[in-house]
């Protein structure tokens, strides 16, 4: 999709002649079925008739351009890219990202420079390193510039800026990035002219520009190769016992379906700890390995982020989203569905264009994006309306479709110290399933604790990690969530009495302090132990210990029937509105599951509401007289 397609000499015109800019923003409402902000068309005027000033320096008037190209499978947009030839590498193309800023200031965050906007200094990545992202992205995942037919670059221009050599922009630190993907100043056009001149001075008659825009999405056998790589040498991903028994077993099913050219679902079922991502991100190794067209999917910001952070930028091609199958033209051979139970209802968001909001299902785009499509899933872990993966919803899509759904369980636990019994007893004491582990027994390896200070519960997390493990501060959501100060500091919004603790720093945000992580990375920088993190940066993630603020959003109440969500207590939008009572609470209970079992080897936790803490309490197996009548007290609940 591209909201513009021309020859230069045409958008010169329309640019030079105020056209261009509601042409725009009619093609955008076509797409979108809304209206751009004004902003954005405001921006588009100023930017591009300062383009159009470039192609008419450079005296390039055959040639082809596209405006606002988006990113196969991505909601990003180029700003600019101009197609041509020339006598060294033949066909060829630019790209070229515009930028209004003036000036940019130092950043604290690595390839990253700060901006004001509105006042507000927030972290933007450097134009030089975006649009090299964007570069490389199109290479991987592009055939026309993948299979070497089109010679790519791509540059920046910062078409308000003066250039300034002790600007941040032109840091040393940068210095290599900008020796490859150039970032120009205002008054450097005719270095900027210079630099398209040089890539794209030959014609294009239209052919060129057509084969870029209207290729399809195609992972290249670089990139997959790549990916195989990466993961084979990551020894976090190494499959133990179970784990590689349901890998090799949906191997041999992959394999066979492909024989067959028969589309097949694959159901994989663990609870915490079982080891789904692990297994998942080996097929993806695997699956690439053989040359296979194929996506891992979340429906998780913070876990995809983290995911391309370790497999490195340039692998980040291969880890999608849930809502991006909405928009595949090719079926894969294998879509990877990790964490299914986040499936949303349906894939639209405001950026999805208007021929593609067809109402449809979002399990049913995921289905019809792929020939074979594995989900991994645990039904417990669903913790906000809109998320309705489950392994009914599955089997019941693709009963509808007279798919095959082959089923596997995944048992073996590979947290909790190795101890499935922790997980059944936070599932029995949370009254989310009938397991048979009714009582905790305080001398298990697993060092679960029940913690009567918040102070002491900080110190113990903070103590763990001075030893060297992994630990963070999770919390129920009960307390607002506040954007940084103008400094980037973050507000201690969480408090318990005297005590207090930002929660990590919001999605999208902008400019934050030294040392914060952003919110994707919260669970994975060292600087997290400083904040608290919430269901939604902790889930997908686990660490060593972890220290739980069990809040008053669920509170244990006998003569009310046991467990009840407290929805006042709430600062939890989404999940607190337009849900009844029991569904508030069926949510609040699976976060707390979440929580309490993001822990390897331990589990620490202070209860806001002391008759909740009691009654956790009577479900440890404490040194008394009988503990197995109780036992049998507390399993009578369960009779029906």
């Amino acid at each position: 999709m591209h909201l513009y397609q021309g020859s230069t000499q045409q958008f010169i015109a329309d640019a030079t002649q105020a056209r261009l800019a509601n042409q725009l923003s009619d093609r955008f409402f076509d797409e979108f079925r809304y209206r751009p902000a004004p902003s954005e068309v405001t921006s588009w005027r100023n930017s591009l008739g300062a383009m159009a000033s470039v192609l008419q320096l450079a005296d390039l008037t055959d040639q082809g351009i596209l405006v606002e190209l988006k990113l196969p499978l991505s909601s990003k947009r180029l700003d600019v890219l101009i197609t041509g030839s020339n006598p060294t590498t033949g066909d060829s193309a630019v790209i070229v990202e515009l930028k209004q800023w003036t000036e940019v200031g130092r950043s604290n965050i690595t390839d990253c420079v700060t901006v004001d906007f509105g006042g507000r200094q927030r972290d933007h990545l450097h134009p030089s390193r975006q649009v090299a992202q964007y570069q490389r992205y199109l290479i991987d995942t592009h055939p026309a510039f993948s299979d070497g037919a089109i010679d790519l670059a791509a540059c920046a221009w910062l078409h308000n800026a003066q250039h300034d050599p002790k600007s941040p922009l032109y840091h040393a630190d940068f210095a290599t990035l900008l020796a490859t993907n150039p970032s120009f100043a205002g008054d450097q056009r005719h270095a900027f002219a210079t630099f398209l001149e040089n890539r794209v001075v030959g014609p294009d008659d239209g052919s060129i520009l057509d084969r870029v825009a209207s290729t399809a999405f195609k992972p290249h056998k670089r990139l997959l190769d790549h990916v195989a790589r990466v993961i084979r040498n990551e020894p976090a991903f190494v499959l133990l016992d179970e784990q590689l028994v349901a890998y090799n077993a949906i191997l041999d099913e992959v394999r066979g379906a492909g024989q067959n050219k028969q589309q097949v679902v694959f159901v994989i079922e663990g609870g915490p700890g079982t080891g789904k991502s692990v297994i998942a991100l080996n097929l993806v190794a695997e699956l690439a390995e053989r040359g296979l067209s194929t996506l891992h999917l979340t429906g998780s910001k913070a876990f995809t982020e983290n995911l391309r952070k370790i497999v490195g930028g340039r692998a980040g091609a291969l880890f999608k989203y849930f809502r991006d199958t909405a928009t595949v033209t090719e079926p894969l051979d294998v879509a990877i569905l990790d964490e299914a139970h986040r499936i949303r209802t349906i894939s639209t968001s405001r950026f999805t264009p208007a021929k593609a909001r067809t109402g449809k299902a979002q399990i049913d785009d995921i289905l019809d994006a792929s020939r074979v499509s594995v989900f991994f899933i645990d039904d417990l872990q669903v913790v906000r309306p809109g998320e309705v993966g489950s392994t009914a919803l599955i089997r019941e899509s693709a009963a509808k479709r007279g798919l095959e759904v082959r089923d596997f369980k995944l048992e073996a636990q590979f947290r909790a110290n190795g101890s499935d019994s922790f997980i059944q007893w936070v599932d029995n004491t949370l009254e989310l399933a009938r397991t048979p582990q009714v009582l905790w027994s305080m001398d298990d390896e697993f060092d679960f604790r029940i913690v009567g200070n918040v102070r002491e519960l900080e110190r113990m997390i903070r103590a763990k990690a001075g030893e060297g493990a992994t630990a963070r501060l999770v919390a129920g959501f009960c307390w607002p969530w506040s954007d940084p100060d103008a400094a980037g500091q973050l507000e201690p919004d969480v408090r318990v009495g005297d005590w207090s603790m930002p929660w990590n720093a919001r999605d999208g945000v902008g400019r934050l302090g030294p040392g914060i992580p952003k919110s994707d990375f919260w669970a994975s920088d060292k600087q997290g132990i400083d904040q608290v993190g919430c269901v939604y940066t902790a889930q997908g993630f686990e660490f060593d210990y972890v220290g739980v603020i069990f809040g008053p959003d669920l509170v244990y109440r006998p003569m009310d029937g046991g467990w009840v969500g407290q929805r006042d207590q709430s600062h939890d939008r989404v999940v607190r509105r337009g849900v009844t009572e029991a569904e508030f609470t069926r949510y609040v209970k699976s976060t707390y599951r979440v929580l309490l079992t993001r822990g390897l080897r331990g589990c620490f936790v202070y209860f806001m509401d002391a008759p909740t803490r009691d009654f956790f309490v009577t479900r440890t197996e404490r040194l008394d007289p009988a503990p197995l009548a109780r036992a049998a007290e507390l399993e009578a609940r369960y009779e029906p």
